[in-house]
């Protein structure tokens, strides 16, 4: 698999401060308006969301995903088939 994170992401989308369901919203939304092969970097510090529903829905579609933790928050990129 692709290192996603050491590629250029498409957009960035900030759902700091969001819970669920609001990352894995907002997360289909920005994927739509994405060209096929773009990266969509997510910033979030939800851990049901980092660390489950992201994960779990990128997997169902058969995107390529990868979870960086960090400090207090997660990196998550998912790229678009």
């Amino acid at each position: 698999m692709a290192d996603l994170k050491s590629q250029t992401p498409a957009q960035t989308l900030d759902v700091l401060g969001r819970v669920c369901p609001y990352p894995l919203v907002l997360t289909k939304k920005a994927l739509e308006k994405l060209p096929s092969g773009g990266i969509l970097k997510i910033l979030c510090d939800a851990p049901a969301s980092a660390e489950d529903s992201l994960p779990r829905f990128a997997q169902d579609k058969g995107m390529p995903i990868e979870v960086v933790k960090l400090a207090d928050s997660w990196e998550i990129f998912i790229q678009k088939p």
